[in-house]
């Protein structure tokens, strides 16, 4: 049917993906589920809080309609991070990353069971009295995008020395029936001693006690971190795009917590 004299024809929107993984695009999978409550859904773009993660979705491919509603919902100047169904973003948008990652899943853990922690070592939570301690670490590894609220996603562990906290994991995303293992982090002068595998075990244990299968990603260039993840069990499911944009309008401070490359 041709559009009414005067109005301007409706712009042609990409299809939506139908009965796709949910980890196609885990953030949308999210944010429209189990995750709800820590973010902000909006037609089809999303995001989480800016406190909590920098992450955001759209329900499908994006186009330019799509890409200016996102615009709305992070503000002027307001960064977001997407993976999965995503798109180079349009004039006006300012790209501060573009790259490839790889995505991996832990079904070979589910019958794992907890690790048990070497001699000497405690595995203890973290929560929001050691947010100050936890941005600490993560400012001293850039294990990738960490906020001042990350820790509300849940899941995080973490060893201390000395009263210092060396190493910590925890999760991020949970796409319906899944829940991503992110923020591996170990001070550099504690490396080498299986912290970070130990951790992660724990928390993937933790997704698994919960019915849940734990997953992760990490740059598609970090061949000492895939070659750890394929170690203990992850399999590679995909390679998948990252794009890190920054709204048109408003200041260019950094985002918190904004790193260079996913999770690794």
């Amino acid at each position: 049917m041709p559009a009414r004299p005067g109005r301007r024809p409706a712009e042609p929107r990409p299809a939506r993906p139908t009965g796709a993984h949910p980890l196609d695009n885990p953030a949308w999978s999210a944010l429209t589920g189990t995750q709800r409550a820590h973010g902000e859904v909006v037609g089809a773009v999303a995001r989480y809080h800016p406190e909590v993660s920098a992450f955001g979705a759209f329900a499908g491919v994006p186009g330019p309609g799509d890409w200016t509603a996102m615009a709305d919902l992070v503000g002027p100047g307001g960064v977001v991070i997407t993976t999965g169904c995503t798109s180079t973003p349009p004039e006006g948008w300012t790209v501060e990353y573009d790259g490839t990652g790889v995505q991996l899943t832990g079904e070979a853990l589910v019958d794992a069971g907890p690790p048990a922690p070497p001699d000497g070592v405690s595995v203890v939570p973290l929560g929001p009295d050691d947010a100050a301690d936890m941005l600490e670490l993560v400012a001293n590894t850039r294990p990738g995008p960490f906020a001042r609220r990350t820790w509300v996603l849940g899941g995080y562990v973490g060893i201390r020395r000395g009263g210092r906290l060396v190493a910590m994991a925890g999760e991020r995303m949970r796409p319906a029936g899944w829940a991503e293992i992110s923020a591996v982090a170990t001070d550099p002068h504690h490396r080498r001693q299986g912290l970070g595998e130990l951790l992660v075990r724990v928390v993937a244990a933790g997704i698994v006690a919960r019915g849940e299968v734990p997953m992760l990603h990490a740059a598609a260039d970090n061949t000492g971190a895939l070659r750890l993840y394929e170690a203990m069990g992850f399999t590679v499911r995909r390679r998948t795009r990252f794009v890190a944009a920054r709204a048109p309008g408003g200041p260019a401070d950094a985002a918190p917590g904004l790193s260079a490359e996913p999770q690794g």
